[in-house]
């Protein structure tokens, strides 16, 4: 009897962990960027009731006697699907249309990656450079910060749909700067280790990052200046699966519950 107990509390406690992404989900509905989470349930080890199972007449069973000892969280995988696209009108918001993150610079000097394009203009002693709300520098496609000395007139900076950036001579037209907004790609994205802020670090599961313009293989993602990328988060989605989750759980508090009930009958038994 106490096997079901175990197995009900495993239960339970995949179930919270569950709730806690779903909160977690929901929490995040409207950060720019965010990618939804998802649960991936797996069965613990089996028990045998039976190694060896015949029937009267001594003939081996075709089906053995096995019982299950519960469930576990076996991992919480981040479903990179494309966000909707908002106008923001705000002239350093950026959004990827397609597989790329963008490249920044840590205080560390590693390099981590996101898909949150709100960046901004920051000073510097010399000049100006492109920065995440942070003042995090964004890098280009060489992987270098992204500035410019103190006699751009920042105003005039234009972006086109791949992140090259262009600058509105005296003349009126805009000229190329030889500078592109950086992009990276990963084989398994899925395989990114999150550090808060929006923010994803390279991982051996993940692979090096591939730089978009320098990997002929890669499919090169559209930049959108003046738009941000949604949660991809669906509250709708989010809410019956929370109601499933509560559900499961009271289901296994319930099996815990009858459990008692059965060992108290058991301990009252008289001969």
């Amino acid at each position: 009897m106490m096997r079901s107990l175990w197995t009900a509390a495993s239960g339970m406690k995949a179930q919270q962990t569950a709730m806690d992404n779903l909160s977690n989900n929901l929490a995040n509905i409207n950060t720019t960027g965010y990618k939804k989470e998802r649960l991936e349930f797996q069965s613990l080890l089996y028990q045998n009731i039976q190694r060896r199972t015949t029937d009267n007449e001594g003939n081996p069973k075709p089906i053995g006697a096995q019982v299950g000892l519960g469930v576990k969280v076996a991992a919480i995988s981040t479903e990179f699907e494309q966000g909707e696209l908002t106008n923001t009108n705000g002239d350093f918001d950026f959004a990827i249309q397609g597989e790329g993150f963008f490249m920044i610079e840590m205080p560390d000097g590693t390099t981590a990656y996101t898909r949150n394009g709100h960046f901004g203009i920051g000073m510097l002693a010399n000049g100006y450079q492109l920065s995440t709300a942070e003042g995090y520098p964004v890098l280009d496609s060489q992987g270098n910060p992204i500035t410019f000395d103190a006699a751009t007139d920042v105003s005039k900076l234009s972006f086109d749909n791949y992140g090259r950036i262009m600058y509105r001579a005296d003349d009126g037209n805009a000229y190329l700067t030889g500078v592109t907004i950086g992009a990276a790609q990963f084989n398994n994205p899925a395989g990114l280790s999150k550090i808060g802020d929006s923010y994803f670090i390279a991982t051996a599961a993940s692979g090096e990052a591939r730089i978009e313009g320098q990997d002929d293989a890669l499919t090169i993602s559209i930049i959108k200046n003046k738009y941000l990328e949604h949660s991809s988060v669906q509250a709708v989605d989010e809410m019956v699966d929370m109601i499933i989750t509560q559900r499961a759980y009271e289901m296994n508090s319930k099996a815990i519950t009858a459990s008692d009930e059965m060992l108290q009958q058991a301990n009252n038994l008289r001969a």
